[in-house]
């Protein structure tokens, strides 16, 4: 079901709508420029996001909110990948026009939309009333600045520079639930998050972080992987946040991803995975 989530609380749309086009499953750098020409637009700003299908989304929709709203977005278009997949290019822009009567179409130059991805920006352009401002691909560093270049960079732990493109650390969100607490018997109690399924996976490995609880801010370190030193392949987010002492049971915690530090690997005695995760502990304290 299409549905629109406000993200502010008193929506003021008197002055029009102007709409963000493209999948827009976070906002790197080249979707700033796009949300910052639709601001000096004066209108009510929406964007459109695309859930479901075959593509992992960096973020979550509840992520992707967090986001958005942080970026000054008004209301977000949620459109479900199945429900859109086979309209025509006409039919999907009817959908917006009729949902919004919009002021103004921000989009870049590879848009595309419609079935079969056969409607472009020029198209648009001819096939609508609406004002319509196409803006050039921002690049970094020699590259398209894109979320699937984002992945790729996820994919080889590189979240630093991901970091840079997204203009943000990649993060996670999720509940803290119980696990079989041996991290605490050694001195490193873990808060333990599910990764969602439908969220692009990292490299698995070993992670500085950054956590915030009650307003603090804490160093950790987390493990993003199966934990082989205790024959549990299971993938799993387990965080060590430096310097915290409490439960964290139930709460929602959101993990930054700051620096990949190490592979996961399987250590000969429990003594040796807590030396090792002592010197990961070294490692982020003090910048090494």
């Amino acid at each position: 079901m299409l549905k629109t989530v406000w993200l502010t609380e008193q929506p003021n749309t008197e002055k029009g709508v102007a709409m963000l086009l493209g999948g827009f499953d976070g906002l790197h750098a080249g979707h700033r420029k796009l949300l910052s020409r639709a601001k000096n637009s004066g209108c009510s700003v929406g964007i459109m996001t695309i859930v479901g299908g075959k593509e992992k989304g960096l973020f979550t929709f509840a992520e992707r909110e967090e986001i958005f709203k942080t970026a000054g977005v008004d209301f977000v278009f949620e459109l479900p990948f199945e429900e859109i997949k086979d309209l025509s290019p006409r039919a999907f822009l009817q959908v917006l026009e009729t949902q919004f009567t919009p002021k103004l179409f921000v989009c870049g130059t590879d848009f595309r939309f419609g079935a079969k991805a056969a409607g472009t920006a020029e198209m648009l352009k001819q096939s609508t009333q609406v004002c319509v401002e196409v803006l050039p691909l921002v690049e970094m560093s020699g590259e398209k600045v894109s979320s699937s270049y984002i992945k790729t960079l996820l994919q080889n732990g590189k979240v630093e520079q991901a970091q840079e493109l997204l203009t943000h650390a990649f993060f996670l969100v999720g509940e803290v639930y119980a696990d079989r607490k041996i991290g605490r018997t050694i001195g490193f109690p873990t808060a333990n998050i599910s990764y969602p399924i439908g969220k692009y996976p990292l490299k698995i490995g070993v992670y500085e972080t950054r956590v915030c609880v009650d307003g603090k801010t804490y160093k950790g370190i987390t493990n993003y992987g199966a934990r082989p030193t205790f024959a549990d392949e299971t993938v799993v987010t387990e965080t060590y946040l430096d310097g915290f002492d409490g439960d964290l049971y139930g709460k929602t915690l959101k993990v930054e991803f700051i620096r990949y530090l190490r592979d996961v690997r399987k250590f000969d005695s429990i003594d040796g995975l807590k030396k090792q995760l002592e010197e990961d502990l070294r490692r982020v304290r003090t910048n090494d």
